[in-house]
């Protein structure tokens, strides 16, 4: 009779939530996505794969601008005075000028003067005069000059935005994938934890049934529920970091510059090595000097340095004095090329030299400086990106024994398991020892979805280390 009570007791306390629990325990999958979807998504409509294309736009915008110190320009100075009907002077002169890469600029000029009160030396023929010719740098700017510098540090900066590009998308691929790897996680953990709770359930039936059969002590019943109760709880903490790991996900997942949130009725596809090989294209980069070459980061440092050679050279030209010649052939027939001779010229010199040039030379040291920095830092970027990819491989390689490993722990707990249920079903074990069997297996295999993510992630972790980046349609910069 008193176990009847204590049998009644029971279901009616906790039929409710055997039943809730029940039914909930299993959510509806519809669709899966697996990490070559998630990351084709990624690079495709994030925003930060978008901002990193915009360093090659910043790269080709400021070559472009280096580049305009090279256009042709047409300067047009016109001046005209009258006063009390009396013309003092009206003043035309327009040049076109074309400037060239070795500080040689092409001059046409035409000029077209009168007044009463006109400077001599601007005297010109009624018709006006032409003159056409060149002026050059001798000495500081031929080899070196600022438009010439600026223009060659834009092609680097263009070059290092393509570098700097590469980085962010790397960086961004391996961001998330971890984010995709703690879903896959959080996921499997939850299903773990959801067949446990439907195994405790069916358990806790069968001992109230064996209670109420007499083969049972009714207080096998409370530690059955207790252990239902346990699992239950360990399923919702499983479902809590499951919610947070799929929004966690979502903060990559855009189309069309709109956010897209994951919904819970897709699951992952845990990748296989050989997907893992191809996502992250760790086939053929086994060798040192298959990546380092090519790293995003030592590229940047690279690009830093040949910035810092060209700021020197300029420096160094800026040692010599300045010495522009000029000289334009003029003649008043514009029609006839025939009347450039050399007995009607305009000729010009113009040389400069400080004393002392210790600006210069100031300026040449902070820049020898500079570049002994760029070079230092290049070098020790070099050795840590060389130790990092090392102890990468190594990590990888542990990963995968224990990977590995872990399988045939969880297959012998099972066994254990399996072994411990059927001497409980003969009589010979405690309700005790089945539910401690059943958690060892249970953490046996927490630990081995925690030992392939850590798997995963090593993957990932190598993939940044080698700062490869998937191929791109990109131009070749």
């Amino acid at each position: 009779m008193k176990k009847l009570i204590f049998y009644i007791a029971i279901m009616l306390t906790f039929g409710y939530s055997i039943e809730f629990y029940a039914q909930d325990s299993s959510p509806l999958l519809e669709s899966s996505m697996s990490l070559e979807e998630f990351l084709a998504q990624v690079k495709m409509h994030h925003p930060l794969a978008k901002q990193a294309n915009l360093k090659i736009s910043e790269g080709e915008a400021n070559l472009l601008k280096a580049r305009g110190a090279f256009d042709p320009k047409i300067d047009i100075d016109a001046q005209r005075k009258e006063f009390k009907d009396t013309e003092y002077y009206d003043i035309l002169n327009s040049t076109f000028k074309i400037p060239t890469w070795f500080g040689i600029d092409l001059k046409a000029n035409y000029e077209n003067n009168s007044g009463q009160f006109l400077n001599p030396q601007l005297n010109v023929p009624d018709d006006g005069l032409l003159s056409a010719g060149v002026s050059v740098s001798v000495l500081d700017g031929l080899l070196m000059n600022d438009r010439m510098a600026s223009l060659k540090q834009a092609k680097i900066y263009r070059n290092q935005t393509k570098a700097e590009r590469d980085f962010l998308v790397n960086e961004l691929i391996f961001k998330a994938s971890n984010a995709y790897f703690e879903w896959t996680k959080a996921f499997q953990n939850a299903e773990i934890y959801g067949q446990y709770v439907t195994n405790a359930r069916e358990r806790f039936e069968g001992v109230i049934q064996s209670v109420e059969a007499g083969d049972k002590a009714a207080i096998d019943s409370v530690e059955a529920k207790i252990n239902w109760q346990n699992r239950v709880i360990e399923l919702e903490n499983a479902r809590i970091k499951l919610n947070e790991r799929r929004l966690m996900l979502s903060n990559y997942l855009w189309l069309e510059n709109v956010p897209v949130e994951l919904q819970d009725n897709i699951v992952p596809l845990p990748p296989m090595k050989t997907i893992l090989d191809t996502v992250f294209e760790l086939q053929a980069v086994r060798e040192e000097s298959q990546w380092i070459t090519s790293h995003p980061k030592l590229r940047i440092m690279n690009f830093k340095v040949e910035n810092q050679i060209v700021d020197r050279q300029l420096k160094r030209n800026r040692l010599l004095p300045t010495l522009e010649l000029e000289y334009n052939f003029l003649t008043e027939d514009f029609d006839q090329l025939s009347t450039f001779n050399q007995n009607n010229y305009k000729a010009g010199l113009r040389f400069k030299m400080p004393l002392f040039l210790r600006k210069e030379r100031g300026a040449l040291k902070l820049s020898n400086y500079k570049l002994q920095n760029a070079e230092w830092d290049r070098d020790l970027m070099e050795q840590s990106l060389k130790n990092t990819a090392e102890a990468s491989f190594f990590t990888l390689e542990t990963m995968e024994v224990q990977a590995n490993n872990i399988v045939d722990v969880v297959t012998n707990t099972q066994q254990l398991l399996n072994a411990e249920q059927r001497k409980f079903d003969l009589g010979d074990s405690s309700l005790f020892l089945l539910i401690s069997r059943e958690r060892s297996l249970l953490t046996a295999q927490i630990k081995e979805v925690s030992v392939r993510t850590d798997w995963y992630k090593a993957y990932a972790k190598l993939f940044k280390a080698l700062g490869i980046t998937p191929a791109s349609d990109d131009d070749q910069l």
